[in-house]
């Protein structure tokens, strides 16, 4: 191996050991710190001897080595950013779910507790009710155990069968019969005719037909307990075939008044009477067949109500009731006999509506009669053929006369004037002006719709009070009897007269 010296140095160089290989010099250190010995330096890592020559891989190695581990760490190692923001992002979703943990269950409590109430309520309300009809039921039970038929009445305002109606209404129905003269020939002759009514007031008004008190003399009232009490008429009305009798009696059982106006085909009604004067409190059951029916009596046409339930002489001035125990109309007279065919004429009875007739009945508690509206004119249908022909409104009622000083004279009506109209009502009949009469009072004012030469005109009426002796019907010159046997042609005599 070739050695070398160091020129600039010559004196040196003879105070020297000859030279070994060179290590390599070790790495400044801080003054601070103390140098290591070579020998406790080289050996800190192994334990193996110093190589000899200077350029050694292992002594470089070591020396790398030596400086890894030299160098010191003066602080603690700083944890990782990332590991502080998982933290904080788990946190965050725990709040979450625990926010939403608690949301949703304070929701769920709200509605519960709110649901919890209403169901409360509800069930109260509905136990209230429930003993409320016990208690109601218990009454109805007690009211009638000592009843031999043991039928329990239904509840207040609910449907009943025919056997509760029955039992429920038949102290309201009265028996009327009477002792009247009748005309036959010139000859004055006393005759017996018998009838049904109802009781309207506890205090002893009662409401029948006014033909079956006509020209009676003498009335009495039998209710269904078999009492009987002598009536006085205290008012009637021959044009719609009502009248009001008077019995001095207190606590009378009263029927319920209802309303005609609600009723349809197939409505099923009950009718309680006395048919042929002998078989008293007799129910029928049926259905209502029409409504407005134009049925001629005496001369005056009065629209009815149809029913196919059994209508026999003596039902008449009886109640129709409906299925809750109303009077909805008055039984009045059925068609009766045969055909031109000879086929028999069976199941077509008629009842005056009661919405018709219960101002007039108030009028007669009243007053006496009636203090309807009035126009002081006759009137008819008109010929819908003849007024065709001329081209003239084949609907409306014909007037045939006015009466002088009347509200009709003063508001300008003449005869042969045709009403169409009456405070915007259509009128096509003189049915329809009737029953339209039935909503004034004497003093009310109203527009008349007339048709006059072929021109409209509208005209103002101030209704008068009518006349009483308008009331007064004229005593037909015929037996008006009620035929003792059953013979067809003499029941349909008897009715004849009630009808066109």
């Amino acid at each position: 191996m070739d050695t070398f010296t160091d020129s600039e140095h010559p004196e040196e160089e003879n105070n020297q050991t000859p030279a070994t290989p060179q290590e390599p010099a070790a790495p400044q250190t801080p003054q601070s710190e103390p140098q290591p010995e070579s020998g406790a330096y080289h050996a800190a890592g192994t334990g193996r001897k110093e190589s000899p020559y200077a350029n050694s891989p292992y002594v470089a190695g070591q020396y790398q080595q030596n400086q890894y581990q030299y160098q010191p760490q003066t602080q603690p190692p700083v944890k990782p950013k990332k590991e502080k923001k998982t933290h904080k992002s788990l946190w965050r979703g725990i709040f979450a779910a625990v926010l939403v943990v608690v949301l949703v269950a304070g929701g769920c409590l709200i509605t519960a507790s709110c649901v919890n109430s209403t169901w409360e309520k509800r069930s109260a309300e509905t136990i209230r009710q429930m003993n409320k009809q016990i208690d109601e039921l218990q009454k109805q039970i007690q009211s009638v155990s000592g009843s031999a038929s043991g039928v329990i009445p239904a509840m207040d305002g609910a449907a009943m069968t025919p056997a509760q109606l029955y039992q429920s209404n038949v102290n309201s129905v009265v028996a009327i019969s009477c002792t009247m003269q009748t005309t036959v020939y010139g000859q004055v002759a006393e005759g017996t005719s018998s009838g049904s009514g109802f009781v309207l007031t506890e205090d002893g008004y009662v409401v029948t037909n006014y033909h079956v008190v006509q020209n009676a003399t003498e009335i009495t009232v039998t209710t269904h307990n078999g009492q009987e009490y002598s009536a006085t008429v205290k008012g009637y009305d021959a044009t719609n075939d009502v009248a009001v009798l008077k019995v001095e009696a207190t606590d009378l059982a009263a029927a319920t008044i209802g309303s005609s106006s609600e009723l349809a085909i197939g409505d099923m009604v009950v009718a309680i009477g006395n048919p042929l004067g002998k078989l008293t409190a007799t129910e029928t059951v049926g259905y209502i067949s029409g409504i407005n029916r134009e049925v001629t009596t005496d001369n005056t046409v009065i629209s009815m109500l149809q029913t196919d339930a059994a209508i026999n002489p003596g039902n008449s001035g009886g109640p129709l009731f409906n299925v809750y125990g109303e009077v909805i109309g008055i039984t009045t007279a059925k068609y009766s006999g045969t055909t031109n065919s000879g086929a028999s004429i069976e199941g077509i009875g008629f009842a005056i509506p009661i919405d018709d007739v219960m101002g007039i009945i108030s009028d007669l508690i009243d007053y006496g009669y009636v203090t309807g509206a009035y126009m002081g004119i006759t009137v008819k249908d008109i010929d819908k053929d003849a007024a065709a022909q001329f081209g003239l409104p084949t609907e409306g009622a014909y007037v045939v006369d006015v009466t002088k000083g009347s509200g009709a004279d003063k508001a300008g009506i003449q005869p042969k004037d045709l009403i169409v109209g009456l405070d915007g009502r259509t009128i096509a009949s003189r049915t329809d002006l009737t029953r339209a009469l039935r909503n004034y009072k004497a003093g009310d004012t109203a527009t008349v719709d007339v048709v006059r030469g072929g021109k409209e005109l509208t005209l103002t009426i101030t209704f008068d009070e009518k006349p009483h002796d308008t009331v007064t019907e004229t005593t037909p010159q015929e037996d008006t009897a009620m035929p003792s046997e059953g013979n067809y042609e003499d029941w349909f005599d008897y009715f004849r007269r009630f009808f066109g």
